[in-house]
């Protein structure tokens, strides 16, 4: 596709039906939509999916979507297989014996609603709406639904993506680009023209630094990684910074290996070639930016001779991998959760924001574009809030109320740390009462993928007196702990909506959900009468498409009801939205692009202000190299970096024991974090959990390429399948995260095998850095040893001994500055 419009004109329009939504082909129902999840990834490619008899049958890109031009990945081809899996929960159910027998008694969804609003309205009256959690997964697009439902319905201020330790997912990104920027950057690949590379105001990076990911496996973020091979095609260079080898790094001009969890030295010494060298955009940054002498005072020592010796990278590779990003007329940053995953997490963020502005690299074709959803179509995690009662939301679980970690509480979800020591300990750090009594999980695997210390959240919510899980599978954390399972409905049965930056999309009904499963969208509505009629009454839903519709004409919490049921009128409450419903959309090929997000440098065009001057969201209208809103929020207003809490540098004593880097949560091909391990076609391609190991080290410490093997820390163990590969460093092994076995015994103590093969065993709890934001979970020490058959596995450890146990209850560990 190096060619683009070569590739539009040789598009049959006619045989891919043009303008329509749906058609009879071959003896197949044909859809026009976009798929989203379950199960899924966070992209919404477009696909047309081929039905026949009330079944989806295969699944074909649409080449007539800008947005994927009708390249999809493995996971959304094999669809058929989980969509039509046997072990798909097809009926609302309630436990029958002790929580992990996975013993259940099939139930009517009016049983199920009576259970679950007793339960909900006699906690409301006995502890307060605070002590029911409610957690959504990653994904899904109930990212803003589920806290809607949780704030509007169960009415807790407390939402979350619960055992997270750090909000370490995407947040420290977000809010780290926030402060200094005003919006997010992502990387342009010509994602805001619907016209994609052949518009004329493009221009492909003349530099692209993949740092921290990889795009081509993850897609993460609503981003889609074949769109930066587009650009390498177009003449992009490619720096990679990773400490795996990837595609990227054997196509780059500069791989560089750092050490895991040292990516802010070397952001850090990279702003110091660039500002020492005079390298920067002197014309922008004296125009558009603030601070550049505060941050050169907080950067002046960190050079590239400074940074060597941590990241273990040469002086002249940091050196000449600056120049090179600096050097480009245009160069762009793609970013990853590795950016999220380490102590040093705010600042690496400020870092990598700060390397953009003063290369004049931001809003510019090529560069970072400053991103917002389409057509302002905002729905988050205000959405229900004025619905939750003030008692509950003066209660919330902040940062520093649920952990002591003071700062300027910044972050909308409930602090996962808090929630823990709350379920552990039934009151707060400073000893004030605060039970959890219930937790509505909602498309959340978390013993099985996000929590950061399973063993030890296992144990917690063992405690917890009522627990509902909403999931289209029977998941590891449905057996170990759920009272009553809800059926969710799959993308290809679901009809909904959303935005993640551009364009915003449909997703249209192709098949009927399967058994008595319902979507998201439709346990709202039921739901939402019976624990709050005057949230109902306001948003006047009665159908799943009644939300989709509230959704496009641009909901974002202060705006109630829908264009199809309309309380009140929305179109002078709506500041957004997209102008078409549900339907309407669907019918327009399902998609739409605003012209905020096709402009390049809105800066100088007064498109970032609410006063529509010239400038950016920020308090000073500049981008601050050196944010005020650092201050505020009680964090370092200049990048600098944080060592692990264990490692060469930090704790040398512990090497010999534990000689090994762990890093752990790199994404592959086949599986979206827990999802897909059902699907024959995928575990065909990825039957085991590999771990990588280079060459060096599988001969010193004796473990074979395809032979398993313990990794074990002074937390916990877990065994994968060694992968013998120069792509990882000698010194440093790669684990895979969120594995979990559908084909074993679901029962405890297997719980399907998740215990076992989980890094997560290692990873602690309570440890952050700076602000209670970021983690260590890539930066582990290990040692790695042959497994031998009769050792105990993990799943017998946690379940039936009490886990490893070194940690106390509400221990907690938040880095500080040197």
């Amino acid at each position: 596709m190096a060619n683009y419009q070569e590739f539009l004109d040789g598009i049959d329009r006619a045989a891919y039906h043009e303008g329509e939504l749906t058609w009879e082909e071959d003896g197949f129902t044909v859809t026009r939509t976009y798929q989203y999840s379950p199960p899924g990834c966070h992209d919404s490619c477009g696909v047309l999916f081929y039905a026949k008899d009330g079944k989806l049958d295969h699944v074909e890109g649409d080449p007539l979507s800008p947005f994927t031009n009708g390249k999809l990945c493995m996971r959304c081809l094999d669809l058929p297989e989980i969509v039509n899996h046997p072990d798909r929960v097809l009926y609302p159910m309630k436990r029958a014996g002790e929580r992990g027998e996975n013993k259940w008694e099939r139930i009517t969804w009016d049983e199920a609603y009576d259970m679950i609003e007793t339960k909900v309205k006699s906690i409301r009256e006995e502890y307060g709406s605070e002590s029911i959690v409610c957690v959504h997964g990653t994904g899904r697009n109930v990212n803003w639904l589920v806290p809607l439902f949780g704030q509007a319905a169960l009415q807790t201020p407390n939402i979350s993506t619960l055992f997270f330790t750090g909000f370490a997912c995407y947040m420290p990104r977000v809010c780290g680009a926030m402060a200094p920027l005003g919006d997010f950057p992502i990387a342009d690949a010509a994602v805001g023209h619907e016209d994609r590379y052949v518009d004329p105001s493009f221009k492909a990076p003349e530099v692209i630094v993949v740092w921290g990911n990889e795009p081509l496996a993850s897609n993460a973020d609503g981003y889609i990684g074949h769109w930066l091979v587009q650009c390498v095609q177009m003449g992009s260079r490619i720096i990679s910074i990773d400490p795996r080898l990837t595609w990227w790094g054997a196509r780059a001009a500069y791989h560089l290996q750092l050490r895991p969890g040292t990516d802010a030295a070397l952001a850090c010494a990279w702003l110091n070639v660039i500002i020492s060298e005079g390298l920067y955009d002197h014309e922008f940054v004296d125009c558009w930016t603030s601070g550049l002498d505060e941050l050169w005072e907080g950067i002046k020592d960190m050079t590239p001779e400074w940074a060597a010796p941590i990241t273990g990278l040469s002086a002249e590779d940091i050196t000449a991998s600056a120049r090179l990003y600096a050097s480009g007329n245009n160069s762009a940053i793609q970013w990853g959760l590795a950016f999220d995953q380490q102590m040093s997490a705010m600042a690496l963020n400020l870092a990598v924001c700060d390397l953009m502005a003063i290369c004049g690299n931001i809003d510019r074709p090529g560069g970072n574009i400053l991103v917002r959803n389409s057509f302002e179509i905002n729905a988050g995690y205000a959405s229900g809030e004025d619905f939750t009662p003030q008692s509950a939301k003066d209660r919330k679980l902040t940062i520093a109320r649920g952990t002591g970690i003071t700062g300027g509480e910044f972050i909308a979800h409930a602090c996962t740390d808090g929630i823990l020591h709350c379920i552990e300990a039934g009151e707060l750090p400073d000893g004030e009462p605060y039970p959890i009594k219930m937790i509505w999980f909602q498309s959340s695997n978390s013993l099985a993928c996000a929590g950061m210390d399973a063993p030890r959240d296992y144990e917690a919510l063992k405690t917890v007196d009522f627990i509902v899980n909403a999931d289209p599978i029977l998941t590891p954390l449905s057996v170990a702990v759920a009272d009553l399972l809800l059926p969710v409905a799959m993308s290809c049965e679901r009809n909904s909506a959303r935005t993640w930056w551009t364009p915003v999309r449909t997703i249209y009904r192709a098949v009927e959900p399967a058994g008595e499963a319902k979507t998201d969208e439709q346990i709202v509505v039921d739901l939402m009468p019976r624990l709050n009629p005057e949230a109902a009454e306001a948003f006047g839903w009665t159908k799943d498409t009644d939300i989709a519709d509230w959704y496009l004409a641009g909901g974002d919490g202060k705006k109630h009801g829908a264009s199809s049921n309309v309380k009140g009128n929305i179109s002078e409450k709506a500041k957004g939205g997209v102008g078409m419903s549900f339907q309407e959309l669907s019918e327009k090929g399902g998609y739409a692009y605003d012209d905020w997000n096709h402009t390049y440098e809105k800066y100088a065009k007064g498109m970032l202000r609410d006063d529509g001057n010239p400038g950016f969201s920020t308090p000073s209208g500049r981008i601050e190299l050196a944010p005020y809103t650092y201050r505020v929020w009680g964090l370092t207003p200049t990048p600098f970096h944080t060592e692990p809490p264990e490692g060469p540098v930090t704790t040398p004593e512990l090497m010999e024991e534990y000689p090994l880097i762990l890093s752990c949560g790199g994404r592959s091909f086949e599986f979206f974090h827990s999802e897909h391990r059902q699907m024959p076609t995928m575990r065909e391609f990825h039957p085991l959990p590999l771990v990588m190991v280079n060459p060096v080290d599988a001969e010193k410490y004796r473990v074979e390429d395809g032979q398993w093997a313990w990794i074990e820390n002074g937390h916990g163990r877990f065994k994968q399948v060694v992968k013998v590969t120069p792509r990882v460093a000698p010194g440093v092994i790669h684990a895979e995260h969120g594995w979990w076995f559908p084909e074993q015994e679901a029962a405890e103590p297997s719980l399907f095998g998740t215990f076992d093969s989980n890094p997560n065993n290692c990873t602690r709890a309570f440890e952050t850095g700076e602000g209670g934001i970021g983690t260590n979970i890539k930066s582990m020490i290990c040692r790695i040893y042959p497994y031998s058959a009769g050792d105990e596995l993990p799943g017998e450890k946690v379940t039936r001994k009490g886990g490893w146990g070194d940690y106390t209850v509400g221990a907690m560990c938040g880095s500080k500055v040197d």
